[in-house]
């Protein structure tokens, strides 16, 4: 009895803390000086991060445009060679990433992720220059390893500089910067290819050395430009005030309580594992990138193999698609954050998938075929950021999410293994069964989120009735915690 009495009071003061620290927040700033705050926040964290993933996805995704520019030819990717090279980056990208949300929080991002850009900008300078298959396939594997460094830490960033329900537009965005950015990728790599012979160098070539270049720049750029955890003594390059940052923590503690990170113990951090929910996110995460992965390995390929396009055609194609993409992931988060909704907005993008698979696979007509990667594209990539803001959103705890971040992000490294194989040359001329498996992992993402709302329903319940406290693993949890569906 004495136990629980002591439980009680505890969560009184938790709530009384909340309520104090959402009434300092009101009285410190007015409302539009609260929002030119949070948007000073995006225009610096959002559009840098943003930006940085978008050189991140297209070192890691060039290969399909140097493919039909003749690398194919020139390193002999003949057979499974080509599934071999994009296959090859994965296995050292899902490895690595466990460690780095704890190098982020330990040395910082501005360290971490600005270091990490810049030596893999570095090996892709070297691509531009290999001979062999052999050379080619190990460089890839060590654009794996520092790659692996990023995302998850670009992901957990984020997460720490914004309420739940802000989580969704803002990961939309940071996944449009980059995804619909890069997608005019084929685009540059139709320009870079017209270098070819310049330095006695092949098109393709250019287009390793040049975009590696690109990114070591964006790199160095990023250590000026890159800000640290809210909470972090460690300066930021001409940012917010102490004053400001303070109100980010005040008002990111009052939503979830949880922007102190507890000293790091691996025991307490691997013990994150045990929630199973964590691991359904991770499943969803791994069904949205093996489409999007598939989609960047070999659209072009398609547009240039199956519907009969040249190669600067299938180059340019590459990229309408994706933009039409950056608008409807960007509307379907700001739809979730306004009604604060996460598991339908996953389940309404994979219907879209579900329509535009079967377009893209079996109409007769290139054109209609075209207009289904439209609405492919659109579901699958919008799903990346959704899946990212349901698991953000559902869980609290700085370690917790850091595992979490990991995890999902190393699902998504597995989903890009079956992406960089589902579409084999011997399915030609069909693909029939890449266009299935991604029917499959469009289903398993919508059972998944039912799984999920289910299991959230009946603990919501449970919390409301006073019979258990939600996501209250953590010292100084948060009272009140609710799941969103």
């Amino acid at each position: 009895m004495d136990n629980d009495s002591e439980k009680g009071d505890y969560a009184v003061d938790q709530i009384e803390r909340v309520r104090h620290s959402v009434s300092n927040e009101e009285d410190e700033y007015t409302e539009r000086e609260a929002k030119k705050i949070v948007h000073r926040i995006d225009r610096r964290l959002l559009v840098t991060i943003g930006f940085m993933y978008c050189v991140s996805l297209i070192d890691r995704t060039n290969v399909s445009f140097a493919a039909i520019a003749g690398l194919a030819q020139d390193l002999v990717l003949t057979g499974n060679r080509y599934s071999i090279v994009t296959l090859a980056f994965f296995p050292a990208y899902i490895v690595f990433q466990p460690t780095s949300t704890v190098l982020v929080r330990k040395i910082g991002p501005r360290i971490h992720i600005a270091v990490i850009t810049v030596a893999w900008g570095a090996v892709m300078i070297g691509m531009g220059f290999t001979k062999t298959f052999g050379d080619f396939t190990a460089l890839r594997v060590v654009i794996g390893v520092l790659e692996a460094g990023f995302f998850p830490s670009a992901v957990y960033l984020l997460s720490t500089w914004y309420t739940r329900y802000e989580l969704g537009r803002r990961y939309g965005l940071f996944y449009l910067i980059g995804s619909v950015t890069s997608a005019f990728s084929g685009l540059l790599a139709f320009g870079f290819i017209h270098l070819e012979g310049a330095g006695g160098l092949r098109g393709w070539r250019w287009i390793f050395i040049i975009e590696g270049i690109i990114t070591v720049l964006l790199g160095i750029a990023g250590y000026w430009l890159l800000v640290d955890f809210p909470e972090s003594t460690r300066k930021s390059w001409k940012f917010l005030s102490a004053k400001e940052r303070a109100w980010v923590v005040r008002r990111v503690n009052a939503d979830r309580g949880d922007v102190e990170a507890t000293q790091f113990q691996l025991k307490k951090y691997l013990a994150a594992g045990l929630d199973w929910r964590l691991w359904a996110y991770g499943l969803i995460f791994f069904g949205s990138t093996t489409m999007t992965y598939a989609l960047a390995f070999f659209l072009p390929i398609i547009l240039n193999s199956e519907l009969g396009y040249d190669v600067g055609t299938s180059q340019a194609l590459v990229a309408p698609p994706y933009a039409f993409a950056g608008i409807f992931m960007y509307a379907v988060g700001w739809l979730g954050d306004r009604f604060r909704l996460r598991g339908p907005v996953i389940v309404a993008n994979m219907v879209i998938s579900l329509i535009g698979l079967p377009i893209l696979g079996w109409h007769p007509n290139p054109a209609i075929r075209y207009l289904g990667s439209f609405l492919l594209v659109a579901g699958a990539n919008s799903n990346v950021p959704a899946s990212l803001a349901y698991q953000a959103t559902n869980i609290r705890g700085q370690w917790k999410r850091a595992f979490g971040s990991a995890l999902m992000v190393g699902f998504g490294g597995i989903g890009g293994i079956v992406g960089s194989l589902v579409f084999r040359a011997e399915d030609k001329p069909g693909y029939r069964p890449g266009l299935w498996a991604c029917i499959a992992v469009s289903l398993l993402n919508i059972i998944l989120v039912g799984i999920c709302t289910i299991s959230f329903y009946f603990d919501n319940k449970k919390a409301e009735r006073g019979e258990k406290e939600l996501e209250a693993e953590d010292e100084g949890f948060q009272p009140g915690f609710r799941y969103t569906y």
